[in-house]
């Protein structure tokens, strides 16, 4: 029955997978998409809120900037212990518990969205909305518990991909507001979202289960903060995720801030970008099953860096076609980074665990339990790299009144990213010096 602890679980086991572990995997997983898609659209909601900010809201843009950016700074820190929640509550529950979670936030923004409002309260009701940014994490957590290691780089990627695309659907429901109440009507988006956060709750205690073999033990979170790998793999997602997460807040701001656009222009613009690059996640992923994550991440970053230097041309020139070209590109690359890399994440680990000489089900549970536990300080840190893009946007704009200068910063990390992932887990004296431990098929 759905929604008990399930004491045996042996994904990598053939048999066990075809006969009763994949229908059970994919059932989870369709409704921790449903719950995660939903903490998405609430932990972006300030993306929205502050295109409906007009003059009266005595805001301005740098003002609107750290709204954004206090959401994403507490989005990243509560990945960290959302991460291991699932290993101390199980999953099933932990997403019954964090989806109702997220009425707080919603239902505060929903009482203090009006003109009148000190900033001070702005801030602390768009802080809220960062524990939304934690239902990620424990998610990707659940979910890379399920699944066997040929699988994972799909599961992961339609899992965080279907999470992601609450970043677009909330800002088509913002711009569907704007378009037809006008933009001093934010609470109707906010009122919209409470029935489905109680269908979220409702549906993961009702379908989804408790893995009783990933509870966790604390060794499993030290020996993950002390692998070098954790960090290396945490600076590349920063790259992608923090991309992501980043230029999805700030889109909207900039093309106000940046080109004179108006909320309603604005508005039907920012979704596209954040869409293209949820729903190539998974792509992104199934790319990486197939040719190896570090190697599809490494042409994603140089071609990451191409795109920035078309943004870079036509921030200098104010040529809003060629920037949306540009920008749209980062977007549609940055998800299918986050596919790749978070592939690496569990390859990298279950190379480790053969090249001590573990086998079978043996390596696999090592595997699973390392980067499980990595897995929340690395989408930390990713969601941290959103928050230094909105710092770096706003700063840029407050010096020079354009967003030129960020786009070269990001430009030189797209840089740094490329070589890392070469250096590491591609160049071939590195591979030679680190076989088997990063040679394994499912990290290069």
């Amino acid at each position: 029955m759905a929604g008990r602890w399930i004491e045996q679980w042996d994904p990598e086991d053939e048999t066990f997978w075809r006969t009763r572990g994949e229908r059970i995997a994919r059932r989870n997983l369709w409704f921790s998409v449903l719950s995660e898609h939903i903490g998405f659209s609430v932990w972006t909601l300030w993306s929205v809120m502050v295109l409906f900010m007009g003059p009266e809201y005595g805001v301005d843009p740098a003002g609107k900037f750290f709204l954004i950016s206090t959401a994403t700074l507490v989005g990243a820190l509560v990945r960290v212990p959302y991460t291991f929640a699932v290993a101390r509550f199980g999953g099933r529950n932990w997403t019954v518990f964090s989806a109702l979670t997220l009425l707080v936030p919603t239902v505060a923004a929903l009482v203090v969205m009006k003109p009148g409002t000190s900033y001070a309260t702005f801030l602390a009701v768009a802080a809220l909305t960062g524990i939304g940014g934690g239902n990620f994490a424990s998610s990707m957590t659940n979910i890379n518990a399920f699944f066997p290691l040929r699988h994972k780089g799909w599961a992961l990627g339609l899992n965080a991909g279907g999470g992601n695309i609450g970043v677009p659907v909330v800002q088509l429901a913002g711009l569907l507001v704007i378009g037809t109440a006008g933009a001093a009507h934010p609470r109707i988006v906010l009122g919209a979202y409470i029935p489905l956060i109680l269908l979220a709750a409702v549906c993961a205690a009702l379908f989804m289960d408790n893995l009783a073999p990933v509870r966790n033990d604390t060794g499993a979170a030290k020996d993950a903060v002390r692998d070098p790998h954790t960090w290396i793999m945490a600076v590349l997602y920063i790259g992608t995720f923090g991309s992501f997460i980043g230029y999805s807040f700030a889109f909207g701001l900039v093309l106000q801030t940046g080109f004179g656009r108006t909320p309603l222009q604005a508005a039907s613009l920012t979704f596209i970008g954040p869409l293209l690059g949820s729903l190539v996640r998974p792509v992104g992923g199934r790319l990486a099953d197939r040719y190896g994550g570090a190697r599809i991440t490494l042409v994603n970053f140089a071609a990451m860096a191409a795109a920035t230097c078309v943004v870079v041309y036509a921030s200098r020139t104010a040529s809003l076609p060629v920037f949306l070209v540009g920008f749209t590109a980062l977007f549609a690359l940055s998800g299918l980074g986050n596919g790749s890399t978070y592939k690496m994440i569990p390859g990298v680990f279950h190379a480790q665990a053969l090249a001590r000489g573990l086998r079978g089900e043996e390596a696999a549970a090592r595997g699973r339990r390392l980067s499980g536990a990595a897995m929340g300080l690395i989408g930390a840190a990713g969601a941290l790299g959103g928050l230094a893009v909105n710092l770096a946007f706003r700063r840029s704009f407050e010096t020079s009144g354009t967003g030129t200068a960020a786009f070269w910063s990001f430009l030189a990390f797209y840089a740094v990213c490329s070589a890392l992932t070469w250096a590491v887990y591609l160049r071939p004296a590195a591979a030679a010096l680190a076989k088997p431990q990063l040679s394994h098929a499912e990290v290069g």
